[in-house]
């Protein structure tokens, strides 16, 4: 599974954790304004923002996990099993495959809202990239510096919501994970109060006793959960420093690890990797499982005029600053 976020402090920053038990080549991949983009149904858009973001590449095609393009717009595309339904092809409509779908959004619009406006007319149609790569079920958080929305393909059609915790994991739909936070308004960063009996005095023995019942298991309700409130009580100077640890302490707080999730045959889902990207300055940061150490590669270091896509296959090895 994985988790998105959104997160503003005196820039916008947007990443992911990619939560699943093997990997399928990704890496940190460029797409300039020149690429060409290929369409199933739709004419290829010859001329476009450029983009940064992490995907696997397919045949010279970048298949994105999570991306933002030089305007600020960022989005990603999650796991959405058993609600995610696509359709087929319609007359009349903007018919955009899921696997298109993110290069269709990061290579025409500037904001959420133009994106709000243009999804009313759009089909995710099914069919898939190749014989070998399926089609797979997500649903997607979009996001500029002012707001974010959910974006979920359901049978009854395409749902957006408005998304204002900048949050997104997996199942169930998004309405109903938003309205599951109503169960844990309770908590809070601030010691407890007795709220129980005047009758009884309470010890409050321990820090942090006021986020008693906060989920700490690996479903995707709980991590929804989780990250919402380590977010929304997150205190993070402006510096890039600051804003990039702090993001990646967020998603930290809801990675999983090796061994914990066993999906059958002695598989294991891991945080495969975890992305941050300042959309102000197209710097795409990421660590991966077993390399703690930021990584980051520039956009705008690349020709944004290019037509070639550039590629950086990630650097996973362990990387130790040995000090004596």
């Amino acid at each position: 599974m994985c988790t998105g976020l959104s997160f503003t402090t005196k820039d916008h920053y947007f990443g992911r954790n990619l939560d699943y038990e093997m990997s399928y080549g990704e890496a940190v991949t460029f797409t300039p304004r020149n690429f060409p983009i290929a369409l199933r149904k739709l004419p290829p858009i010859e001329a476009h923002h450029a983009i940064i973001g992490m995907a696997t590449v397919a045949n010279n095609y970048p298949l994105y996990y999570d991306g933002t393009n030089e305007k600020g717009l960022s989005m990603a595309g999650l796991a959405f099993s058993g609600n995610a339904a696509y359709l087929p092809a319609a007359a009349g409509k903007t018919n955009v495959t899921s696997f298109e779908f993110v290069l269709w959004v990061l290579a025409q619009f500037e904001t959420v809202a133009e994106v709000e406006a243009a999804l009313p007319s759009v089909n995710l149609f099914d069919e898939a990239f190749s014989e070998g790569m399926p089609t797979s079920p997500l649903h997607w958080i979009i996001a500029d510096r002012d707001r974010s929305i959910t974006v979920e393909p359901l049978r009854d059609g395409l749902k957006v919501y408005d998304n204002p915790v900048g949050v997104l994991t997996n199942n169930p739909t998004f309405d109903m994970q938003l309205f599951n936070l109503n169960n844990y308004m309770h908590l809070s960063r601030y010691p407890p109060t007795n709220n129980f009996s005047r009758a009884i005095t309470f010890d409050i023995y321990s820090r942090g006793m006021g986020a008693l019942g906060l989920p700490g298991d690996l479903s995707s309700p709980s991590r929804f959960v989780k990250a919402t409130f380590t977010k929304m009580n997150s205190v993070c100077g402006d510096s890039e420093s600051e804003s990039i640890s702090q993001f990646f302490q967020i998603l930290g707080s809801v990675a999983q690890q090796r061994g914990c999730a066993n999906v059958g045959d002695e598989k294991y889902e891991i945080t495969i990797y975890s992305s941050c990207c300042n959309t102000a300055t197209g710097i795409y940061y990421y660590t991966t499982y077993e390399n703690s150490q930021i990584t980051a590669v520039d956009m705008h270091k690349e020709n944004l005029d290019g037509h070639d896509l550039a590629v950086y296959p990630l650097v996973k090895g362990q990387q130790i600053r040995m000090q004596n």
